[in-house]
C-alpha cells in the first residue's frame, strides 16, 4: 500500500491510498480513499507533452494548451443537455489527433478538428462554436451554417 500526498476533495486531508488503478482513455485512472474521512474519489494521471506548438493566424507561435481547448469547447456546450463525459471524450480524441501530428500545427487545423467533433454531438453547440470561430458578421452567416447542418 502506498500513501500518496494528495488533497482529499471532501475534507482537504493530504493523505490517501490507491485502492484501484487501471488504464483509461483519459490516462491512468486511480481510485483513491482518504485516510481521514474514508471517502473515495478518482484521479487521472496523464503525460504532459510540452513540445507541441500552435501557429496562430498572425503567425505567432504559442504552446498548445489543453485548458484553452477545453474552455472553447465547453463554452459552446454551455447550457446544452450533453453529458460532460461525452464532451471530454471528444476533447481527448481531438488532443490525440493534434499530438499525433506533433511539432507544430496551425490554429485553423485545430479549429477544423473541433468543428467536426462538435457537429457530431450537438448542432446548436456547433453553430455557437462556428459563430465565434468564423467571426460571423451578420444573420446571413448564421443562415448559411444552419443550412449546412
Amino acid at each position: 500500500m502506498f500513501i500518496i500526498l494528495m488533497d482529499c476533495p471532501f475534507c482537504s486531508n493530504n493523505g490517501s491510498k490507491v485502492t484501484n488503478k487501471r488504464k483509461s482513455p483519459e490516462g491512468i485512472r486511480r481510485r483513491r480513499e482518504c485516510l481521514k474521512c474514508k471517502r473515495r474519489f478518482t484521479t487521472y494521471e496523464r503525460f504532459e507533452q510540452t513540445d507541441l506548438w500552435v501557429i496562430k493566424k498572425s503567425g505567432e507561435r504559442e504552446r498548445f494548451s489543453r485548458d484553452k481547448l477545453e474552455q472553447g469547447v465547453m463554452k459552446a456546450f454551455e447550457k446544452r443537455d450533453v453529458p460532460k463525459e461525452k464532451i471530454e471524450q471528444m476533447i481527448n480524441r481531438i488532443e490525440e489527433q493534434i499530438r499525433r501530428k506533433g511539432g507544430e500545427i496551425k490554429s485553423s487545423a485545430i479549429g477544423g478538428l473541433v468543428m467536426k467533433g462538435i457537429k457530431k454531438i450537438d448542432n446548436v453547440a456547433f453553430i455557437r462554436f462556428a459563430s465565434v470561430y468564423n467571426d460571423f458578421k451578420d444573420v446571413k452567416d448564421f443562415r448559411e451554417v444552419i443550412k449546412a447542418v
